[in-house]
């Protein structure tokens, strides 16, 4: 799940490197409750992505996720926050976050489905977000969804203690552009751990208006670039949650709970350990 923020301008140039404070770090005992609470919604995403099929609702795939959040011991993250009605976020196509599943979103052969979920586990959460081709996509569709599958562990690439943020940006709006498609820049990763979101604010894009922190071992991170094929502008439909493209373009999102390293990162919510 994602944070609005204001669309922030492009930077020339990295903004000054800030330290971190107030970015809580993790203890070894908070990262291995932690690594659980992203094992569990690693799960949950894998078997959604397994079981997906034309003629589903999303509401289906919420009351799925719901059980299987539960079962695995932990509750689910969106229910009721801020007033959010669901377990997951579903969007397809041309919806761009905070999709809200009904029974009357039926998914369809050619969609592209985005599944967004977190648990919450012994007072931690984990979160993460798929993008699902459902039957056979286009090619534009392909593309995107791989292309911002590509763009997220380009992120991820640059985590390590001592780099900052601007370098998770960079790298990202970098490939995305460079493959034609645009970062949808008012909605953010961000700090996950005892709160859903956390500083600090994680861009997909360079901009100047916040601090450019620098990593430090024992951050965890929600990395999650959205991209869209056309506008990068968005709007809010009437239901005040889900968010759409103003030129009904399509959209895809990918997002990783990360635990920041000495040496690196370590991908929590990797649903190929699951």
């Amino acid at each position: 799940m994602n944070i609005l923020s204001n669309l922030l301008p492009k930077a020339i140039q990295s903004p000054q490197v800030r330290p971190h404070r107030g970015i809580e770090i993790k203890s070894q005992q908070e990262i291995e409750i932690m690594r659980q609470a992203a094992t569990i919604v690693a799960t949950v995403l894998k078997e959604i992505t397994q079981m997906v099929e034309p003629g589903m609702t999303t509401a289906d795939l919420d009351a799925y996720a719901e059980k299987r959040i539960r079962d695995l011991g932990a509750t689910p993250s969106f229910k009721g926050y801020h007033g959010f009605p669901a377990s997951i976020c579903a969007c397809i196509n041309n919806e761009v976050v905070h999709g809200i599943p009904s029974p009357r979103k039926m998914i369809r052969s050619g969609d592209l489905l985005k599944v967004d979920t977190g648990a919450y586990f012994k007072g931690f959460h984990g979160d993460s977000c798929v993008t699902i081709a459902v039957g056979k996509v286009s090619p534009k569709a392909d593309k995107l969804m791989r292309v911002a599958e590509a763009a997220l562990y380009k992120g991820i690439d640059q985590v390590k203690a001592g780099n900052c943020l601007m370098d998770i940006a960079a790298a990202v709006q970098d490939y995305v552009e460079a493959n034609g498609f645009v970062v949808v820049e008012d909605y953010t990763g961000h700090g996950v751990g005892r709160n859903l979101h956390e500083e600090p604010s994680v861009f997909n894009a360079r901009t100047y208006q916040l601090p450019n922190v620098r990593l430090k071992a024992g951050m965890t991170l929600a990395i999650e670039p959205i991209l869209n094929a056309g506008s990068k502008v968005t709007r809010k439909l009437a239901d005040q949650w889900t968010i759409v493209t103003v030129d009904n373009s399509l959209s895809a999102q990918f997002e990783h709970t990360v635990l920041v390293t000495e040496t690196g990162y370590e991908i929590l919510t990797d649903r190929s350990k699951v």
